[in-house]
């Protein structure tokens, strides 16, 4: 009785045994399933994030050639059915070149190194067809703007890092602020807003709505109030709230250049003693479709402070697109931001290469 009852015992062992081995290898074969999906979902999202990544870039090169499309008709089809038009290369064609850059707004002095330029390499390269002028302009182009060796890049990697926005009433300075700000917290950056521009109330009330929409904070006084203090008093909220980026309004007025330069020192001095640790942006607003008169400002607020870059403002606006080069290669400022469209994602960082590609796409 007692061998039958082991019997039984030692056999249900067995089967609990073989039971749980099956279970475990059940289990074992779900865990490497398990890995295979996970690897493979893996791969997936890599393969869709490099698509999206194309698709993105694209899509901004897609916004900078449809942003360029009045400067592209204005000038870059002029030169193409000039080209077109000269069987034989000579100094006509080249006086012809020269009237549409100046046109364009490139500016007299670098419209000149460049046909000057342009004239030395089709001597060397023994070019004979006038059509094949075209990639040669391109190319002294990107040569003249990259030669200057300014970096076109926005200088907010360091946290934290001041941004103190310069330019007239119109340029589009508070735009250019809401864009920023929007781009920066999309990239992942906390964002707070200084309205340092306290003698337009219309400048508050634009920065208050640009704050809502790019969802961050805003630090502001009345109408009237010290700029100075404005400053101020962001500094202490981008410290408190351990803020990547502060970016202040400034006013606009250029009538009376004395106090302009009073107004921005008392700022940068302020920044200087309350802020000594930040990395320093001074940005111009620059309006494009104002063409040489943008250039007359450029030259006003490098008298009157250290502009460490340009944002030009309604690229899309203009068939004087050539601004752009005249400001970098012939003032020596660096071009980090254009505006070539109304919508938030058509303010982009400028690359010399993109800008030249798209204008002679």
């Amino acid at each position: 009785m007692f061998k039958n009852f082991f019997r039984r015992k030692k056999k249900e062992e067995n089967v609990v045994e073989k039971v749980q081995e099956v279970e475990k290898v059940e289990k074992l074969e779900e865990v490497e399933e398990d890995k295979v999906e996970e690897k493979a979902s893996k791969e997936v999202m890599e393969v869709e994030e490099v698509k999206e990544e194309k698709k993105v870039k694209k899509s901004f090169f897609q916004r900078l050639k449809e942003g360029l499309d009045k400067t592209r008709k204005g000038m870059t089809e002029r030169i193409d059915s000039v080209l077109k038009s000269y069987g034989k290369i000579d100094e006509e064609l080249f006086e012809e070149l020269e009237e549409i850059l100046v046109t364009a707004d490139v500016g007299i002095n670098t419209t000149m190194n460049i046909i000057d330029r342009l004239k030395e390499r089709v001597k060397e390269e023994k070019v004979n067809e006038a059509e094949k002028i075209r990639e040669l302009l391109k190319e002294e182009i990107k040569d003249i703007m990259n030669e200057t060796g300014l970096s076109n890049k926005l200088n907010v990697d360091k946290s934290p890092t001041v941004v103190l926005v310069v330019g007239v009433n119109g340029a589009g300075k508070t735009t250019t602020i809401g864009k920023l700000s929007y781009n920066l917290k999309q990239s992942g950056k906390k964002v707070i807003m200084a309205a340092g521009d306290t003698f337009r109330a219309a400048a508050i009330e634009q920065l208050e709505e640009w704050s809502r929409r790019a969802g961050v904070d805003l630090i502001k006084h009345s109408e009237g109030a010290d700029p100075a203090a404005v400053i101020y008093d962001g500094i202490q909220a981008a410290k408190s709230r351990k803020a990547d980026v502060l970016i202040c309004d400034t006013a606009g007025r250029l009538h009376n250049k004395k106090n302009l330069m009073n107004e921005l020192n008392k700022i940068f001095r302020v920044i200087e003693r309350e802020y000594p640790e930040a990395e320093k942006e001074v940005l111009l607003v620059l309006d494009a479709t104002t063409g040489q008169n943008a250039i007359s400002q450029a030259k006003e607020f490098k008298e009157v402070c250290d502009i460490t870059g340009v944002a030009l403002t309604k690229l899309d606006g203009t068939a004087k697109g050539g601004v752009v080069i005249a400001v970098q290669s012939e003032l020596m400022l660096p071009i980090k931001l254009i505006g070539v469209g109304e919508q938030i994602e058509d303010l982009q960082e400028f690359n010399v290469d993109d800008f030249v590609e798209a204008m002679f796409s």
